[in-house]
């Protein structure tokens, strides 16, 4: 052990303060009286409900991360990544096989530490108030696949990684970056059509009016929709969300069927107006363009702290290495992750408006307000958030926002007209 671990320390510490000061003020707005233009969204009864939901998830979320602060700290201080460490060596002396174990070691105890609040949450929290529609079987069998696919993707993209420092020393992180940035892209462009049919099934949009208007207005627009699924959310949640994925001739639009059964014909043709507006507007190629060059200035960082043997020893581990260096960097790498999670939210918003806009311009402003009442009333979501908290941690803007924008964008629209 030495200073860097009181650094470390401190770091985590200052992290859990600061976030705990930001949920306690989000946690003082639950009951603030709804605005005009968004009362329609809860009844008497739904808005009692929703600020039920929202207490219960703050205390919930409070004792967890609570929690995850002691076991860090603990496994700071007691020699937990040291005992890791040891582990790891006594399978392989190969430091390839020993950060591939160590990590493993790590990540699975990560995991299992955070099943009993994964499970309480969903059946328990979730069930109380009507949302979960996962059996317990599917909740066991989502957990294997998930730890089945992170073991070899994560093995084989960090077998790589360490396998160029070894190779490459210091200038490792060019590499690196091109493999990461080559594996980005390939997830954008076929996680839809790979990954995500292990856990659930998707089908194209059958025939019929919902699918015409769509494709009535994807003519409208000029945009080239081949690709319309419906995924099976509700085998897990009532929950509803649509997204767009891919680029070219991969993009697809995927709608659950949740979204499908809670809007009108109308009011998801404006949901999906607004994801190809997000198309049109490059978002989601800008948004991988800029997690790229975060990835490159994160990998040039990380290659300089690794020429100090004290990151290593910070974990109280002797022998100087590349996976331990690696876990020292990440955490004292989190104040700088915020930050550029602060920017990387507010272009997210940025984007979120345009796209708003795109869809109000192109279809019914109207329509897509109704739809972002419903799902947040369906959800219930926290539709008085407080400003700071939405600063920091919101890649959306808030109901009222949105609304509010779509009312400027189109004032004298009078569709849109309180």
């Amino acid at each position: 052990m030495n200073d860097l671990t009181v650094i470390i320390t401190l770091v985590i510490i200052v992290n859990f303060v600061f976030n705990y000061i930001l949920d306690a003020l989000n946690a003082k707005k639950f009951k603030t009286p709804l605005p005009g233009l968004i009362q329609d969204v809860y009844d008497g009864e739904r808005y009692e409900q929703s600020v039920a939901y929202k207490v219960v998830n703050h205390r919930f979320d409070k004792i967890e991360a609570l929690v995850g602060l002691l076991i860090i700290l603990v496994f700071l201080w007691l020699g937990g990544f040291g005992w890791a460490d040891q582990m790891a060596r006594m399978v392989s002396e190969n430091e390839l096989v020993v950060a591939l174990v160590f990590f493993g070691i790590l990540g699975l105890g990560s995991d299992l530490l955070g099943i009993p609040f994964s499970y309480y949450h969903t059946f328990v929290i979730e069930e109380r108030f009507g949302f979960n529609k996962q059996t317990k079987k599917l909740f066991w069998t989502d957990k294997l696949k998930s730890w089945l696919l992170a073991g070899i993707l994560g093995s084989v993209l960090l077998f790589v990684v360490i396998k160029l420092y070894g190779i490459a020393g210091e200038s490792f992180w060019w590499y690196a970056w091109l493999v990461i940035t080559a594996f980005t892209v390939f997830m954008n462009l076929f996680y839809a059509q790979i990954f995500v049919p292990l856990f659930n099934k998707q089908t194209p949009l059958s025939k019929g009016a919902l699918r015409d208007k769509i494709e009535a207005y994807a003519a409208k627009v000029n945009f080239s929709l081949q690709n319309i699924y419906v995924i099976d959310g509700s085998k897990r949640s009532t929950k509803a969300n649509a997204y767009f994925s891919g680029f070219g001739k991969q993009k697809r639009i995927t709608l659950y069927d949740t979204l499908i059964e809670s809007l009108s014909p109308d009011e998801i043709v404006a949901v999906l107006a607004h994801e190809v507006g997000h198309y049109k507007k490059k978002h989601i190629l800008w948004q991988m363009l800029v997690s790229i060059l975060t990835m490159g200035v994160t990998l040039y960082i990380l290659s300089l702290s690794l020429r100090f043997s004290l990151f290593s020893e910070a974990l109280g581990i002797p022998v100087h290495s590349f996976h331990a260096g690696l876990v020292s960097f990440s955490l004292l790498y989190s104040p700088i992750s915020m930050v550029l999670g602060v920017f990387g939210n507010l272009l997210s918003r940025k984007f979120e408006y345009q796209a708003d806009a795109f869809a109000a311009e192109t279809y019914r402003g109207e329509h897509l307000i109704g739809a972002l009442k419903k799902l947040s009333s369906d959800a219930l979501n926290n539709v008085t958030p407080h400003t700071a908290y939405v600063f920091v941690h919101y890649s959306h803007p808030p109901l009222l926002a949105r609304i509010l924008h779509l009312h400027k964008v189109h004032q004298t629209d009078n569709h849109l007209v309180d």
